[in-house]
Formats: structure tokens, C-alpha cells, sequence
């Protein structure tokens, strides 16, 4: 996993029936990038789900939340759609986005479940990797997130 004070990579990617999504295009907002293994998984769904319904408080507070797993984009588009999601959802079907940030368990074709914090300057503010806790990882991020936006607004 990338550490705190990194540089998040750049990607470009389509969304699941959305336009393209890129780091650069976030700039000069908080983004909250997390990593899922599948869509459709009971984990996954109840992670999704919570930032879905924390969707509206996180942008309130200057942040844009991306979704990402290595689902191909059929499934994703299907997972968003089912779950009524609102933020941009990325099938990283290539692996790419997921390796450049270091989200896969060593020797494994498994990617962990984390969310990292990016703060308005593209850098890596916090990281998340709670693989059974799925609401204390929701938490943490939400209360890392409003500690964050007052301190990002100066």
C-alpha cells in the first residue's frame, strides 16, 4: 500500500456509464479512492452502500468519492446501477490503476480492501485497510475526512 505524503498516481478512466475520471481533474478537492475485490459480494455491497449514503456529507465537506474494483465494466456498470450510486465507479479490468496504487495482497490476484484519502494537493492524506471491519473502515474515513476539510479550506 501506498504510505502517507505520497504523490497518488495518475490515472484516467472511464466510470461505469459516466465520463472519464482522473486525479488531475480532481485537483483541488478531497477524493476518497477506494479499492473493493467484487461487486455484488456482501462486504463490497455494504461498503458501497456506505459511502452511498454518505455521499451527500462527504461532498458537503469538499469531497468526491471513486469507487474501484477489478470487475469488468458489464458487472461494474450493473453494481452502480443496483445500488444506486451517484459518485463514479472505475472497472479496472486491466489492473492498472489498482498496482500503480498498491492495493493487492502479495503473491494474490487479490486486491485489499482500502480507501485512500487524497488531499486537494494530490497527495496521500490517509489510508484505510480494514478487509472484515467494513463499517469501522467507514467511519475512519468519514471522521478523517471531516477533520481534514477545515484544515484543507485554509
Amino acid at each position: 500500500m501506498l504510505k502517507v505524503g505520497a504523490q497518488a498516481p495518475a490515472f484516467s478512466a472511464p466510470s461505469a456509464g459516466g465520463p472519464v475520471v482522473s486525479v488531475a481533474s480532481l485537483r483541488g478537492r478531497i477524493v476518497v479512492l477506494y479499492f473493493f475485490r467484487k461487486a455484488f459480494t456482501r462486504n463490497c455491497t455494504v461498503e458501497t452502500k456506505g459511502f452511498r449514503d454518505n455521499h451527500d456529507d462527504l461532498r458537503a465537506l469538499g469531497a468526491d468519492v471513486v469507487g474501484v474494483s477489478t470487475d469488468d465494466v458489464s458487472t461494474q456498470c450493473k453494481f452502480a446501477t443496483t445500488l444506486a450510486v451517484k459518485f463514479p465507479m472505475i472497472a479496472d479490468r486491466d489492473r492498472a490503476i489498482s498496482r500503480a496504487y498498491d492495493v493487492f495482497f502479495p503473491f494474490l490476484p487479490i486486491v485489499h480492501r482500502v480507501t485512500y484519502v487524497i488531499d486537494r494537493q494530490g497527495t496521500i492524506a490517509g489510508v484505510f485497510n480494514h478487509e472484515l471491519q467494513v463499517v469501522r473502515h467507514l467511519d475512519q474515513v468519514l471522521h478523517f475526512v471531516r477533520d481534514l476539510a477545515p484544515q484543507a479550506r485554509r
